[in-house]
């Protein structure tokens, strides 16, 4: 069995160099340039704050984030920035932020019904008056999941002059809302394939809107891909930009 935390630590490495730069990361970037105080939950490697940083924001900008291994990128790309480890139910902030950001599909990964209900009570605690809250997640309907199939194999360059192979295999659906899948990493770096296991909640719109509603949450703006256009079935996101009531 491979060592966690050493895949951790290997995996967080390679973060961004496996997850390109793309529209969502654009449309996130705006809201931040926007915003004076910004709490990025689930930050990651840094690089939304980063990127804002080197576009010239000069406000506040915090990342929050479990993950040791991924918070040791972020100090090492940027070592004075204000980087917390842990989430929103370890920490709180009142009204210190007036947008707070939770982007990779974060949110699915709370899967019980008080993981969300905790998180958006963080979300309204740390937001001013009127703050907004901004964050995605995959449209049920669209049933990206069965495209999830270990044949869809993906090469990435790992930076050293190798490659990485990585491809996803997805139970058949999901039980009730939540779906289990595999994501295997194999190349030069592995002595054998590394099998990380997870498992996603797909919330529709009106379950959502209910969590939110429970926060003190009120959905303001709701776009169904990165160019904002309008929800659809069809349409792969369920992207979200909630206020906080006064």
């Amino acid at each position: 069995m491979v060592d966690r935390v050493f895949a951790d630590m290997e995996l967080a490495s390679l973060y961004d160099k496996l997850n390109a730069w793309g529209p969502d990361d654009d449309f996130y970037l705006g809201l931040v340039m926007e915003a004076e105080a910004v709490l990025d939950v689930g930050c990651g490697t840094g690089r939304l704050l980063r990127a804002a940083r080197e576009a010239g924001h000069r406000g506040r900008l915090t990342g929050l984030d479990p993950a040791a291994a991924m918070l040791v990128q972020a100090r090492r790309a940027e070592p004075t920035g204000e980087w917390v480890l842990g989430d929103l139910t370890t920490h709180g902030w009142d009204g210190a932020f007036d947008l707070v950001v939770m982007t990779g599909h974060a949110f699915q990964e709370l899967l019980g019904d008080e993981d969300v209900r905790g998180c958006l009570r963080g979300v309204r605690r740390a937001l001013a008056d009127g703050g907004r809250f901004a964050f995605e997640t995959r449209n049920p309907a669209a049933r990206v999941w069965e495209r999830w199939t270990p044949e869809k194999v993906h090469e990435i360059p790992d930076g050293d002059g190798g490659l990485v192979q990585v491809w996803h295999d997805a139970e058949p659906a999901p039980v009730g809302d939540r779906l289990g899948f595999t994501e295997t990493y194999a190349g030069a770096r592995w002595d054998r394939p590394l099998v990380c296991r997870s498992t996603l909640r797909f919330l529709g719109t009106d379950a959502l809107d209910g969590f939110l509603g429970e926060a003190g949450l009120t959905v303001a703006e709701r776009y169904g891909d990165w160019r904002r256009g309008p929800l659809t079935p069809a349409g792969p996101e369920i992207i979200t930009v909630a206020r906080a009531a006064s």
